[in-house]
C-alpha cells in the first residue's frame, strides 16, 4: 500500500495541541506512559498466547528496550509484545476512537490548574500522545503477532499523520521520538542522558513486571568489536506486595520500608493486603517504630504511593487513609484504576473508597491484635502515635469504637502502666456510674491538681489525659459502654461519699453560713466568674475554678482560636473549700468589718491562685504579682 497522508480529527488535533503546550507540568511522565503502553502489549501477547498455542508469536524473551542515539538525537521506546496491525493503528492512533474524547477535552479545559489538569489523562487512553511534549517528530512501528506486514506511523503532531506498510517490521512496536532541544527552565530535560533514564525508570517504573533493557553508553559506535555488550536491565521487577510471603524475606520488606519512608530504622509491622473479584488490589503496608519530626505539621509527607499495574502514579496519596493514619507507610497497586488520575479523581473514585475502608479497617485490627498480643510492640507504637490516632475517634465516627477497642490512657490506677477504658470500666467502684477524667499539659500537673483532691481521696481513679487532642475526643465521644465519660474540672461533682461523712444537715448549714460571702465574691469577680459556689471536690486546697458542664475549657477555646476559629470567652465557676481555714478566716472577715476593700484584695488572690493551681494564668499579672508582694511584706 501507498503511503497515505491522513488529517487528524477535529478534536484530536486540539487535544494535541492542549498535551504539546499545557498538560503535564512534570514531563518525566511521557517515558512511563510509553512504558506503560509496553508493558500492556507484553501481557496481552501472553495471554493471547495462552489462549492459542497456535498463534506464530516468539515469547521467549518479553521484555521492554530503550535505545538512545544521541548524535541523531532520538529516543525509542520498545517491545516484543502484541502489536497492532495497520487498521488498528489507524483507528486506536490516528483517530483517539475514544468515546469519552470531547468530555475529555472540555474536563482539560476546565481544569484550574496543571495537577488537575494532568490528572485527567489516563482515564482516556491518551498517554501515547505525551511524546509530543520531548519531541518535533514521533514515528511509531508495529507488527501485530501472527501477521507478516507491519505498519509505520508518523506524525508532528500538527495537522495530519501518514501510515503506510513495511515488511520488515519485527513482531511487537517500537516509538521513536525525534527530541527537541534540551531546555532545563521548562522542565525539558535531556531525555538521551543515560543517567536520566534511569531515574524516571527507577521512580515510575521500577516494579514493571517485564524487564526494561537499555544498551550501555556508547555501545551502539562499538563496530570494532565483534561481541555486542550485553543491555542493562534497569527495573528491579521486585514488587514486592506482589510475591507470596513465603517468598520474600523479612530484609527485603524492611529495605522496601526504609526506601519509601526514608526512615534508618525497620518497621515495627508489615501489614500484607491482598483483594480479589470485581475490583482487585494489592497492598503493603509498614507500622513505623517512631514518629516522624514533621508528623503534626501542616506541610508533613503523608499518605501512600499509589501504583497502577506496577506504574507508579502517585506518592504520598492521601485518599488511601484518614489524616489520623498518616503515620502507616506504604504501596498500593491497583489494576482497574486509570493511569495519572489526580487527586480530586481519587476522592471521588468508589473504588478508592472501597480501598480506603477496607485499608483502614486493616490498619486498626493490626494495632488491636498488637495490643493484645504484644504489649512491648503495641507501647512503642502508643508512645509513638497515640496522639495521632485518637484524632480518629473525633473525625472517624464509623471506626470509633475500633479505636476505643486499643486505646490506652495514663491513669491514678497505676504510676506507669496506661490502662484501657474497658479496663477503668472493670475496676469502677460499686456505685460509680460515669467514667472521670482531667486534662493537662503533663501527667504531674493533672496529678497536682486541686480537682483530683476528692478523687483522691475516695480512691477513685481518674484517667490522665495530656494530649492537645484529648479536650476533643473526650467531648466528642461522650461515653463507653452507656457510661458517661466526665471531666472532673467541669460541673458539679457528687461523689456520694462526701456527703455521708457530713452530719445531718451540715451541707445546709455551710450553705446558709457562707451565702453572704458567696453573693458578695460573685460581685467583685463578676467579670470573670459566673458563679462562687460550695465544693464537694476539694479537701486540701482553698478553691479551685471549674468550667460549666457544657462550656468550652480554656484549654480547649485556646485551641480554636490557635486553628482562627474566634469562640466566646466563657465565665468560669470559683468553688470554695468550705472546711479550709483561709475560706473560714475569708468568712469571719467578711460578716466583721464594714470596710471590705482589702478583703476585696485577698479575693482577687484567691481566684488568682486557683487559676495557677489548673496550669493557668491570672488575667492581669503584673497585677497579681505586685497584690502577692504586697501581702508578703505585711507579714514579715
Amino acid at each position: 500500500m501507498p503511503t497515505e497522508t491522513i488529517e487528524f480529527q477535529v478534536e484530536a488535533r486540539q487535544l494535541l495541541q492542549l498535551m504539546i503546550h499545557s498538560v503535564y507540568s512534570n514531563k518525566d511522565v511521557f517515558l512511563r506512559e510509553l512504558v506503560s503502553n509496553a508493558s500492556d502489549a507484553l501481557d496481552k501477547l501472553r495471554l493471547e498466547k495462552l489462549r492459542d498455542d497456535s498463534l506464530d508469536a516468539d515469547v521467549s524473551d518479553l521484555h521492554i528496550g530503550i535505545d538512545i542515539d544521541k548524535d541523531a538525537r532520538t529516543l525509542t521506546v520498545r517491545d516484543n509484545g502484541i502489536g497492532m496491525s495497520y487498521e488498528e493503528v489507524g483507528q486506536l492512533i490516528g483517530t483517539i476512537a475514544n468515546s469519552g474524547t470531547a468530555k475529555f477535552l472540555q474536563e482539560l479545559r476546565e481544569a484550574k490548574d496543571g495537577a488537575g489538569a494532568e490528572g485527567l489523562i489516563g482515564q482516556f487512553g491518551v498517554g501515547f500522545y505525551s511524546g509530543f511534549m520531548v519531541a518535533d517528530e514521533v514515528t511509531l512501528v508495529t507488527r501485530r503477532a501472527g501477521e507478516s506486514q507491519g505498519t509505520r506511523w508518523t506524525s508532528r503532531g500538527e495537522n495530519t499523520y501518514t501510515l503506510e506498510t513495511v515488511d520488515d517490521a519485527p513482531q511487537g512496536t517500537s516509538v521513536t521520538l525525534h527530541l527537541k532541544p534540551a531546555d532545563p527552565e521548562n522542565q525539558l530535560h535531556d531525555y538521551t542522558s543515560p543517567w536520566k533514564i534511569r531515574e524516571i525508570v527507577k521512580r515510575y517504573s521500577d516494579f514493571i513486571t517485564w524487564p526494561i533493557r537499555m544498551a550501555p553508553e556508547g555501545s551502539a559506535a562499538a563496530d570494532t568489536s565483534d561481541e555486542t555488550p550485553e543491555p542493562e536491565t534497569l527495573n528491579s521487577m521486585k514488587a514486592l506486595w506482589a510475591r507470596p510471603r513465603d517468598e520474600v524475606s523479612d530484609d527485603e520488606y524492611h529495605e522496601l520500608y526504609k526506601h519509601i519512608s526514608h526512615d534508618w530504622q525497620d518497621p515495627l509491622e508489615t501489614l500484607r493486603l491482598q483483594a480479589e473479584g470485581t475490583f482487585e488490589y494489592q497492598a503493603l503496608l509498614f507500622l513505623p517504630a517512631r514518629a516522624s519530626h514533621d508528623l503534626f505539621t501542616r506541610d508533613s509527607r503523608r499518605g501512600l504511593q499509589l501504583y497502577v499495574k506496577r506504574v507508579f502514579i502517585m506518592d504520598d496519596c492521601e485518599a488511601l487513609l484518614p489524616s489520623y493514619l498518616r503515620f502507616v507507610k506504604g504501596v498500593v497497586d491497583a489494576a482497574d484504576l486509570a493511569l495519572n488520575v489526580s487527586r480530586e479523581i481519587l476522592q471521588q473514585d468508589r473504588h478508592i473508597e472501597m480501598m480506603r475502608r477496607r485499608l483502614t479497617k486493616k490498619v486498626l485490627s493490626t494495632i488491636k491484635d498488637m495490643a493484645a498480643k504484644d504489649r512491648d510492640r503495641y507501647a512503642t507504637l502508643w508512645r509513638e502515635f497515640g496522639a495521632v490516632l485518637k484524632e480518629g475517634l473525633v473525625t472517624d465516627s464509623e471506626n470509633r469504637d475500633a479505636i476505643l477497642a486499643f486505646a490506652s490512657f495514663a491513669s491514678t490506677h497505676h504510676d506507669t502502666e496506661p490502662t484501657t477504658l474497658k479496663q477503668y470500666v472493670e475496676r469502677m467502684k460499686d456505685g460509680q456510674e460515669d467514667i472521670y477524667y482531667l486534662t493537662g499539659e503533663s501527667r504531674q500537673s493533672v496529678e497536682n491538681s486541686p480537682h483530683m483532691e476528692a478523687f483522691r481521696d475516695r480512691g477513685i481513679e481518674v484517667l490522665l489525659l495530656t494530649d492537645p487532642v484529648d479536650e476533643v475526643w473526650a467531648d466528642a465521644v461522650g461515653e463507653y459502654e452507656g457510661r458517661n465519660l466526665r471531666s472532673i474540672a467541669k460541673g458539679q461533682i457528687d461523689l456520694g461519699a462526701k456527703d455521708e461523712d457530713l452530719k445531718d444537715g451540715e451541707r445546709e448549714r455551710q450553705t446558709e453560713e457562707y451565702a453572704g460571702l458567696l453573693d458578695w465574691m460573685k460581685e467583685q469577680l463578676d467579670e470573670d466568674i459566673k458563679e462562687v459556689r460550695l465544693s464537694s471536690r476539694l479537701t486540701v486546697s482553698p478553691a479551685c475554678v471549674v468550667s460549666d458542664a457544657h462550656d468550652l475549657t480554656p484549654a480547649l477555646e485556646n485551641m480554636y482560636r490557635a486553628m482562627g476559629q474566634e469562640v466566646p470567652r466563657a465565665k468560669r465557676i470559683l468553688e470554695l473549700n468550705p472546711d479550709h481555714q483561709l475560706v473560714k478566716g475569708l468568712n469571719q472577715a467578711y460578716k466583721e468589718r464594714e470596710d471590705r476593700s482589702e478583703l476585696a484584695e485577698t479575693v482577687e488572690l484567691l481566684h488568682g491562685l486557683a487559676v495557677l493551681a489548673e496550669g493557668g494564668q491570672p488575667k492581669e499579672p503584673a497585677r497579681f504579682v505586685k497584690l502577692m508582694a504586697d501581702r508578703m511584706q505585711r507579714v514579715l
